[in-house]
């Protein structure tokens, strides 16, 4: 998804105009001129900077999400986790804490909106780290195509971001990144994974971003939603990096959570379980 991008003081309006609240990454935005932009643009837009909670390495140098499951249900998202608006015309996802089956999961109700929670992270790339997480969804956006610009929908996505090192992009490119870390910060990313439920396409099927080459898309979970709902899923950042990018793999810095529908005006509800990095398996 890109965002519009100019430096006006106005805050875009959230549901029912309100306005959006100052910590989370939405001011407005204009894409530069230049060819290839839409790169820094989007990733941009999908981490928030500057943020207090920082989710670290534990004992074996492996770093741990907040989990949905230790939160109170209610509209307050847990420590850590912040909106991230990814449209300045787009309504918002709505995300909140609900019980299910007495354990707190992470609901977003999409319809025709389209925006993502984000929380920030510190971890080394260790050989075989892992990131583990559940997730649920009521149905598939109608219309959707993986790949297709103009119907870029999907009921359920995790990012992975990483602080790729700039010198291994072309001197064009690494100016974008760093006016734009000049504007927004030296977390900017430059480099992501986006792992999505697509019910049409089938699992591991792997393209770039229709909006940026930095981006690479990877269906995690195929088919519809089965009648016990729930999903495990579990990837080799390590390795899925590599198959991406072809280059050493750079520390992760952040991850965001997506469920949106702005392209089909489709309605869907998806749920997320804890997310949570561990290290190689035996």
């Amino acid at each position: 998804k890109l965002i519009s991008l100019s430096r006006a003081s106005a805050e875009p309006a959230g549901e029912a105009g309100a306005p959006l609240p100052s910590r989370s990454f939405s001011a407005a935005f204009r894409v530069p001129a230049w060819p290839g932009a839409a790169a820094v643009v989007f990733l941009v837009a999908l981490l928030p900077l500057a943020l207090p909670w920082v989710a670290r390495a534990d004992g074996t140098g492996v770093p741990v999400i907040a989990r949905f499951s230790g939160a109170s249900p209610g509209e307050a998202l847990p420590a850590g986790w912040r909106d991230a608006f990814l449209s300045r015309t787009a309504r918002r996802t709505r995300y909140r804490i609900v019980d299910d089956a007495g354990i707190s999961v992470l609901q977003a109700d999409s319809d025709g909106t389209m925006s993502g929670v984000s929380h920030t992270v510190r971890a080394v790339p260790l050989p075989g780290l892992r990131l583990s997480w559940r997730w649920r969804i009521s149905g598939a956006p109608r219309g959707a195509r993986f790949g297709e610009r103009d119907r870029d929908d999907f009921a359920a996505r995790v990012y992975v971001l990483f602080d790729y090192d700039l010198s291994r992009l072309p001197w064009l490119e690494r100016a974008k990144v760093r006016v734009a870390r000049s504007l927004y910060g030296e977390a900017v990313p430059a480099a992501a994974l986006c792992y999505v439920w697509d019910p049409d396409s089938a699992r591991e099927a792997a393209a770039w971003s229709p909006f940026t080459d930095r981006v690479r898309v990877i269906v995690a979970t195929s088919g519809a939603p089965t009648s016990d709902g729930w999903v495990a899923v579990s990837r080799d950042i390590v390795r899925d990096y590599l198959a991406a990018f072809g280059e050493p793999v750079p520390p992760v810095t952040g991850v965001v959570l997506a469920t949106d529908t702005d392209n089909t005006g489709s309605r869907v509800t998806a749920w997320y379980g804890d997310l949570v990095f561990s290290p190689a398996r035996p």
